[in-house]
């Protein structure tokens, strides 16, 4: 019997697990994929923390693995929140790709007046910078955003660069440096998530990259003790071993940022947990403002 891959609908949903699936086609196992509804996908209108986070496109996935329907699921690792169901595991993670933000622009960078993006964190991060812009609220694929450019809504928008290499697409812009753009914890990676069977897990040991594994566990870890959710604008990255993280008001105008050795889950504990205490007025703030209670 094939294994069945859940996926969300999305072009990019779909190539990253067509991905997956065509390395696992390579050591002999058979997939089939089925298509999930997410209530991300549903709700494109409000803002994402109004509707759960990052989480809701992982959350119908889950279920399915749970409840049988799948065997396992492909997602952007970035969308896996720290809090994970029973149950579920993360069976493997790919090599990662690039880990920066892009900004998508045909005009000159001082002619950008208004910029679309969902993320809190690409917010003040474009607010801390020199762009003179208004930023925008906007959800949706990459074809609804492109679209939205296309039709002048905004000047610019900010997508993720491992998404658009994924995708084929060669656009016209601005590469964000990860070192001041600093990521979301684990963007650029493809994590496959399967249900709580070691005979399962074992078949996706081939295809995980262990350095990924090790740069994107210490990513988390820090996220973990920062907390915050989905409304505080945050950066972590680790690249070998060498960690970046950074929490933002949400205009951009304050910023606390480590940078340090980030070698075991550990240490990583440790600097979160001293980020967390830098910047413990900017996340109390955030979650004040967004009208937030939790």
């Amino acid at each position: 019997m094939p294994l069945t891959a859940g996926t969300r609908g999305s072009k990019l949903a779909l190539v990253q697990t067509e991905k997956v699936c065509a390395m696992l086609s390579e050591l002999g196992i058979e997939t089939e994929i089925k298509i999930i509804k997410t209530e991300g996908d549903a709700n494109t209108d409000v803002p994402l923390h109004q509707v759960g986070g990052q989480g809701i496109f992982v959350r119908a996935l889950d279920d399915a693995i749970t409840k049988g329907e799948v065997d396992f699921a492909v997602h952007s690792m970035k969308d896996i929140p720290a809090a994970r169901p029973k149950g579920v595991r993360t069976c493997a993670i790919l090599k990662r790709d690039s880990p920066a933000d892009f900004l998508v622009h045909e005009c000159p960078l001082e002619e950008i007046k208004v910029v679309g993006t969902s993320s809190t964190r690409r917010r003040a991060q474009l607010m801390r910078g020199n762009l003179n812009a208004e930023i925008k609220e906007l959800r949706g694929n990459v074809d609804t955003r492109l679209r939205k450019l296309k039709e002048g809504e905004y000047d610019a928008i900010v997508l993720a660069e491992a998404g658009m290499q994924r995708l084929g697409l060669d656009l016209p812009g601005t590469r964000l440096l990860p070192q001041w753009y600093v990521p979301s914890p684990n963007q650029g990676t493809i994590a496959v998530v399967c249900r709580e069977d070691d005979a399962l897990a074992a078949q996706f040991e081939q295809i995980n990259h262990k350095p990924t594994e090790k740069d994107t566990a210490i990513e988390r870890a820090v996220m973990e003790e920062i907390g915050g959710g989905c409304y505080t604008p945050q950066g972590v990255y680790c690249e070998n071993g060498f960690l970046i993280a950074e929490v933002l008001s949400l205009d951009g105008s304050r910023y606390e940022r480590i940078e340090d050795a980030g070698g075991s889950e550990e240490e990583a504990r440790f600097i979160g947990q001293k980020l967390k205490g830098l910047a413990f007025d900017l996340i109390e703030e955030a979650k004040e403002s967004l009208g937030l209670k939790y």
